[in-house]
C-alpha cells in the first residue's frame, strides 16, 4: 500500500472523534478522494437482508437501494469478495464492509481515470469504516433509520436493541443467526457469549406476540447473560432463567428455549431444553439427525431437561430454531415443516457459509408463508471448524 496509508487512516480516525453519525457520508466521500476515488458511497444492508441501502442525507435519484440478489453490489456482500466493475466508463470497485464477521454492507468507489486504487489501501479504508459504523451508531438514529425499509413495532425495537450481532466467527467457530419478520418480531430472541475455550448459545421463544412477549424474551436474555457473567454451569443457568421468568411473570406466562455449550477445543456440544424443538445436526452437507432428549418444561413453569452431550466432528453444524420456522403456512395450509427446513439447510451446507445460509433460510420461510407471518421465526447456526482449522469463511 504505500507509506501514506497509515497517515490517511489516522487522519480519518481523528476526524471522526467529534462528529455525529449523519456526518459519515461526507467523511467517506472526502477521504475517499484521497484514495483517488471520485465517488465513495456506503451501502448498508437492510434488516431483512434483501437490499443494500445508500447511506446519504437526502434522496438522490441516482443512488437507490440495490437488491442483494442479482447485482454486483450483492455479489460482493454475499461472497465477501472485492468486485470490480465499470461505472460510466470509469473504474469502479465494490468492497464488503465487515465488522469482524458481521456483514454490514458494501462500499462503492468510482475512481478517476484508469486508476482502481491500491487493494490493501481500499480494504483498510473499508475496514475502518466498519469500525466507525459500529461506534457511531450508538449516538444517533441516522444509521439505524437507513437500514429500515419498514417501521418497527415497539416490541421489535426493544428486541433489536438487545440482540448481539447476527454473525460471530473465529478460525474455530462460526455463529450465525437470522429472524423474520424483522419489523414486528415479538417474542423470539437469541444470545451468545464466547471465550477462549467455550461458546454459550441460547435461543428463546416467549409466549404471545405483543410487548409482554418482548419483555419475557428480554428477561430471558438478561438472565442468561447474568448466569454467564456469574460463571454458573449449564443447569444453574437453566434454573436461574426459569426462576427469573417465574418470579417476574408468574406461571401464566412462559418462555421455551435451549441453552447450549460448545467446547471449542474438543467439539463437545451440550444442551438443555425447556419445552423447545430439538436442535438439528448437519454433517457433510446434510441433516443427519435431530438431537432429541427430554424436552423439559418451559422457563417459568417447571424444570428444564437434563443436559445432553453430542460429540461433533470438524465441519459439523448445529441448528437451533423456534417453532415459527416450521409452522409457516402456505396458502393451501401446508406447513413449512422439519423436512423443508432440512432441505434448505442441506442444500446450502456444502456451498454457502452460515450467514448466507441463514439469510436464504429466512427468505424461503417468507416465500412459503401466505400473508402475514403467524409467528416469529428465528434460527441460529453453530459451525465448529475444529481447533486451529484456519479455514474461516464467512
Amino acid at each position: 500500500m504505500g507509506e501514506d496509508r497509515q497517515p490517511l487512516l489516522d487522519a480519518l480516525l481523528a476526524a471522526t472523534h467529534l462528529v455525529v453519525p449523519d456526518e459519515l457520508p461526507d467523511l467517506i466521500q472526502r477521504f475517499g478522494r484521497r484514495l483517488g476515488s471520485a465517488t465513495s458511497v456506503l451501502y448498508l444492508v437492510d434488516l431483512d437482508q434483501r437490499w443494500l441501502v445508500p447511506l446519504q442525507l437526502s434522496e438522490d435519484p441516482e443512488r437507490t437501494a440495490l437488491p442483494i440478489d442479482g447485482t454486483l453490489a450483492g455479489r460482493s456482500f454475499r461472497s465477501l469478495d472485492i468486485v470490480d466493475a465499470s461505472d460510466q466508463s470509469a473504474p469502479a470497485t465494490w468492497l464488503p464492509v465487515v465488522d469482524g464477521t458481521e456483514r454490514l454492507g458494501v462500499l462503492h468507489l468510482v475512481f478517476h481515470g484508469d486508476r482502481r486504487g491500491d487493494r490493501d489501501e481500499v480494504k483498510a479504508f473499508a475496514g475502518l469504516i466498519a469500525e466507525l459504523l459500529m461506534t457511531k451508531q450508538a449516538y444517533g438514529d441516522f444509521i439505524e433509520i437507513t437500514r429500515r425499509r419498514r417501521p418497527l413495532t415497539v416490541t421489535a425495537e426493544l428486541l433489536w436493541q438487545l440482540l448481539p450481532p447476527l454473525t460471530f466467527g473465529t478460525d474455530d467457530l462460526v455463529i450465525a443467526a437470522a429472524m423474520t419478520p424483522t419489523s414486528t418480531i415479538g417474542g423470539d430472541a437469541f444470545d451468545y457469549g464466547v471465550d477462549c475455550t467455550h461458546a454459550q448459545i441460547a435461543i428463546f421463544d416467549a409466549v404471545g406476540h405483543d410487548l409482554t412477549a418482548g419483555l419475557l424474551a428480554t428477561t430471558a436474555i438478561a438472565a442468561f447473560r447474568n448466569a454467564r457473567r456469574s460463571k454458573l454451569d449449564q443447569q444453574q443457568t437453566m434454573a436461574l432463567i426459569g426462576a427469573t421468568i417465574g418470579d417476574q411473570f408468574g406461571d401464566a406466562l412462559f418462555v421455551t428455549g435451549i441453552v447450549a455449550w460448545l467446547d471449542i477445543e474438543h467439539g463437545s456440544f451440550s444442551w438443555a431444553t425447556a419445552g423447545h424443538p430439538p436442535p438439528l445436526l448437519i454433517r457433510k452437507g446434510r441433516v443427519v439427525k435431530e438431537l432429541h432428549g427430554e424436552p423439559g418444561m418451559p422457563f417459568g413453569i417447571g424444570p428444564g431437561s437434563a443436559t445432553r452431550v453430542e460429540q461433533l466432528e470438524p465441519g459439523d453444524r448445529v441448528l437451533l430454531y423456534t417453532d415459527g420456522v416450521t409452522e409457516a403456512r402456505s396458502s393451501s395450509g401446508e406447513l413449512f415443516g422439519v423436512s423443508d427446513l432440512s432441505d434448505i439447510i442441506s442444500h446450502g451446507a456444502d456451498d454457502l457459509p452460515p450467514p448466507e445460509t441463514m439469510r436464504l433460510l429466512m427468505h424461503a420461510i417468507e416465500a412459503h408463508n401466505a400473508g402475514v407471518m403467524r409467528d416469529d421465526a428465528t434460527a441460529v447456526m453453530i459451525e465448529w471448524r475444529g481447533r486451529g482449522s484456519g479455514q474461516l469463511d464467512v
